[in-house]
């Protein structure tokens, strides 16, 4: 069957669900839950009994026809009947319906070889899950298949069905492989009747309805660990890594609407590296938007990784790379190598951390030795439009468009004749981007300037420190009273330097000015203190004073005293009005500014400047 009589064969049928939903909706789930709230019991009776087969019926070809379009939801059915009709017919009537549906799409499959896009899009998870299980037994793997949580039941048939099979075994495999999350969905179904009815309180409602999927889930995970993939553990084939980007797909698509305008290149294979551009926090989930044969390692802060106790199993279990940011350890390149010795990619962002005015951060200098001495392909992406969706100084989400494409692919071959110098080039042009350059997305909301000044921390109007806020789409320094608006565009209506005036050039003008005073520099903040241990576990809390100058940094408390060189600072990382921080001797140190909390970006700033002074000088 050509594509264009599947796509009509599937609208056919997504119609057809949505309208029986609805008439089940008006003739049957909404009077009897009327009846339900009026304690009229014997009207209730009475409305079921007259719509007899018909409401069973309609519950089934429901059911029937949600498998076959795929993505419609079988949950909105099922509860339904869980709330309309005692548990042991909601029960049969949804597994009937399962496997009319398993029929259908059977015969669809089987006879007019029909094209179901929304199963094309699962068709390489399910695939790939099958060559790493290596097992003959379809019945067996769709077993398995209709016990995980993220797989859609039709999706699941579609792929039954394309394979040998035989029709009688493959509708064992669907009536007893569904029976769990249907029982789950009538379950909570029958939990809304009691509510109803019974006038149970809400809150009890919520707990039974969160315990029922709690339940399941953990029995569904125990059993997809220990007789299904156990084997994956520790990799991206985990199902908590699939699990993660489910919950994150959840979050974030209402606010990013995420393009890959040119994807991985056919001629690339993994295992191979991804270097992407560090826009905005949610990039790592941005990533999951390109296609690929194979899920990647990410390598990503090891704080974030572990430092919640009760959660640090998880990223062992997607087979998260960590690394202590701008230090040097053997844990990253370990998990780096072992990932592309299994075939996996592997994710990189090598800025190393979130841009503060969207513009690239630098890379560090080594990074062309160290891809060069591991000679894997390497795809260069850019991220643009996430800036402005979430900039790291501002704690709202505003909606955006992210647009991703591939700038450059250097191939393995080619990193043996290219020299690491020409490694950083290349890189370092591929990552290359401005936010405030971009022309594709429009904001029209208030609020663009709030939380600005955790970057825009001088005015360079007066040079005064720590007098700018922004409110509304207003920025303003309260020491000489300048103001800067921002457009739609999000850039200034002003000028800056007889240019339009952006935030990355309000920033370098900062950059101006702090290295115009960087030999007389001695910044010096009163701070709170948090230690963490070389497993990232909370060692100390204390009081102290940092220092910088143009020397290095120093910190003094009433129990601990070090002292870093500006030649061995790469760059302290912050968190905009928050804390700064760095690595000495294996631990982690977070300092939260006593006084002008905003002063942490400039800690970051004046690091950057020094970093580009020294590797100038030994130029």
């Amino acid at each position: 069957m050509s594509k264009k009589a599947s796509r009509i064969v599937i609208l056919i049928c997504a119609l057809s669900a949505l309208i029986l939903f609805a008439l089940f909706l008006k003739d049957i789930l909404v009077p009897f839950i009327r009846m339900e709230v009026n304690n009229d019991v014997d009207g209730a009776k009475e409305l079921l009994r007259s719509k007899g087969i018909l409401g069973f019926l309609t519950v089934a070809l429901v059911e029937a026809l949600q498998m076959v379009v795929v993505f419609i939801p079988a949950e909105f059915i099922q509860i339904s009947s869980g709330l309309s009709y005692p548990l042991y017919i909601a029960l049969i009537l949804c597994d009937l319906g399962v496997c009319l549906g398993a029929s259908i799409i059977f015969v669809l499959v089987r006879t007019f070889r029909i094209q179901n896009e929304s199963f094309e899009k699962r068709k390489k998870t399910i695939t790939r899950l099958a060559a790493k299980k290596g097992d003959k037994n379809t019945v067996l793997f769709m077993l398995l298949l209709f016990i995980m949580p993220l797989i859609p039941f039709g999706a699941i048939c579609y792929y039954g069905s394309s394979t040998k099979i035989k029709y009688r075994n493959y509708i064992l495999a669907v009536a007893g492989g569904v029976i769990p999350s249907i029982l789950t969905s009538n379950l909570m179904g029958a939990a809304g009747k009691a509510f109803i009815r019974d006038s149970i309180p809400l809150w009890l409602l919520i707990l039974i309805i969160v315990l029922l999927a709690s339940v399941l889930f953990v029995i569904l995970f125990f059993f997809i660990n220990k007789f299904f993939l156990k084997e994956s553990n520790g990799t991206p084939d985990s199902p908590v890594y699939a699990l993660f980007f489910k919950i994150m797909r959840l979050l974030c698509w209402r606010k990013f609407k995420v393009t890959v305008e040119s994807g991985l290149p056919d001629t690339v294979k993994a295992p191979y590296f991804a270097l992407f551009n560090h826009q905005c926090f949610f990039d790592i989930y941005f990533t999951s938007f390109v296609e690929s044969d194979t899920p990647s390692a990410i390598v990503a802060n090891e704080y974030f990784l572990y430092h919640i106790p009760m959660l640090r199993r998880l990223p062992k279990k997607c087979g998260a790379i960590p690394k202590k940011l701008f230090t040097n350890d053997f844990v990253t390149p370990v998990g780096i190598m072992r990932m592309l010795k299994k075939g996996y990619p592997v994710v990189i962002f090598p800025e190393g951390r979130l841009t503060p005015d969207g513009k690239t951060n630098p890379i560090p200098e080594q990074s062309g030795r160290f891809y060069k001495k591991l000679g894997y392909d390497i795809v260069l992406f850019n991220i643009s439009g996430a800036y402005f969706g979430k900039p790291k100084w501002r704690k709202k989400r505003f909606k955006t468009k992210v647009q991703m494409n591939v700038r450059r692919v250097i191939k393995a071959e080619e990193l043996d004749v290219l020299t690491e110098d020409e490694v950083n080039d290349i890189i370092n042009s591929a990552m290359e981007h401005d936010a405030s350059e971009e022309d594709f997305n429009i904001y029209r909301r208030g609020g663009k300037a709030k939380g600005l000044e955790n970057v825009l921390y001088r005015c360079i109007d007066c040079g005064a420190l720590y007098t700018t806020s922004g409110k509304g789409n207003t920025f303003r320094c309260s020491s000489c009273g300048k103001e800067y608006h921002i457009n739609e565009h999000y850039r200034f209506d002003e000028m800056i330097d007889g240019e339009q005036g952006t935030i990355s050039r309000y920033y370098a003008k900062i950059k101006e000015a702090e290295k115009a005073g960087i030999d007389s520099l001695d910044l010096r903040a009163e701070v709170r203190t948090v230690i963490f241990d070389a497993n990232v576990n909370k060692k100390a809390k204390e009081k102290g004073e940092c220092r910088f100058t143009a020397q290095g940094f120093e910190y003094r408390s009433e129990s601990t005293q070090f002292f870093i060189p500006a030649s061995l600072i790469t760059a302290i990382p912050f968190s905009c009005g928050t804390e700064f921080e760095t690595y000495y001797k294996n631990e982690l140190y977070y300092f939260y500014p006593v006084n002008d909390p905003v002063q942490t970006a400039r800690w970051g700033l004046i690091s950057d400047i020094i970093k580009e002074m020294n590797d100038s000088n030994e130029r």
